[in-house]
């Protein structure tokens, strides 16, 4: 297994912030999709422990572009990944990368923070998936630090433990990374397997009823509430430019279905006194697909955003932070 691209271990940790998990500086692995080894890259963190082009500095005209896997973009080439190209598309204005996967919008304003703190950033990008909401709900598994109690919707803080000494072993176990990473096998999942062959043929497995749905209603105040708390903590920060983008659902883009996109709203509700650019794929990603028919996915199997939706959401990105009125000038402008 170790002759293969197999993923290996990320080691990933609070290693410079309490509240911010991110890689160990300087730290090497490998990445790759599926059984079959696919998008298979060799990364190598900065010295801020994230997948980036390019190390990090104090630099007030730095750009901070933030967000989860569709910012770090590990399965896309170096090149191609969302930092690179919108620092092409700002004409080589510096773009400093601070993406990581599994964490959602609360984790990016900590992010927003300790990178104003640490490099004097001003001016941020926030690449949102559709997701980004209710996954800042505590519980969500995609939560690195700050989130809210989904229940009583007070923030609290839910890290990650450190792992046990058997996590560590399998880290480095080329085999367990494949089995576990590239194959998704789970221990729930190997014993429910096993319990199925164990079953006499003439046995029908019980059917277990799915946990209801939160009502639409209450999922609405959820999300209100996380957009609310998200610029409640960024407000404090001395913002030049915030332009956020919004992806959208692109499988209904593909099958020509109507489009709704309530989490936009939500946010642009919460934001009323914030110079804020929003940036809504939709009208993009409709337009270049009506033209070319070409989809924005990696493929089938992975739903991120590939090459091509990336370079038009970062050119948009781009050409909002450049005509964006600076924060002494309040206003919601929708792009």
């Amino acid at each position: 297994m170790r002759l293969l691209p197999v993923s290996s271990a990320t080691l990933t940790g609070y290693h410079l912030d309490p509240l911010i998990l991110n890689y160990p500086p300087r730290h090497a692995w490998t990445s790759a999709t599926g059984w079959d080894l696919r998008n298979s890259y060799r990364n190598l963190a900065n010295n801020a422990g994230y997948i980036a082009h390019r190390d990090f500095k104090h630099d007030t005209e730095a750009v901070a572009l933030i967000g989860d896997s569709f910012v770090e973009a590990s399965m896309l080439p170096p090149a191609e990944r969302p930092g690179v190209q919108l620092e092409q598309a700002l004409a080589g204005r510096p773009v400093y990368a601070l993406g990581l996967p599994g964490s959602a919008l609360l984790d990016y304003a900590e992010r927003m923070r300790w990178a104003q703190q640490r490099y004097g950033i001003r001016d941020f990008v926030l690449l949102l998936e559709r997701g980004d909401l209710r996954q800042s709900l505590c519980g969500s598994g995609n939560v690195h630090g700050p989130c809210l109690d989904p229940d009583t919707l007070v923030p609290r803080i839910e890290t990650q433990p450190a792992p046990g000494r058997l996590k560590q072993w399998l880290r480095h176990s080329a085999l367990a990374q494949y089995l576990f990473s590239q194959l998704k096998l789970t221990p729930q999942r190997l014993w429910k397997q096993a319990l199925e062959q164990a079953r006499p043929p003439s046995e029908a497995p019980a059917v277990k009823a799915a946990p209801p749905l939160a009502p639409a209603s209450a999922q609405l105040t959820g999300q209100n509430a996380v957009a609310h708390e998200f610029f409640r903590r960024i407000a404090s920060l001395d913002l030049r430019r915030l332009v956020i983008v919004l992806d959208t659902d692109r499988d209904a883009i593909y099958a020509g279905r109507p489009i709704g996109n309530p989490e936009r709203q939500v946010l642009i509700t919460q934001a009323p006194s914030l110079s804020v650019q929003w940036v809504d794929a939709t009208p993009l990603l409709m337009q270049d697909y009506a033209r070319q028919g070409l989809s924005f996915d990696v493929g089938p199997y992975d739903k991120h955003l590939n090459t091509l939706g990336v370079r038009l959401l970062m050119e948009a990105a781009a050409r909002s932070l450049r005509n964006s009125p600076s924060a002494a000038h309040q206003g919601r402008d929708l792009y």
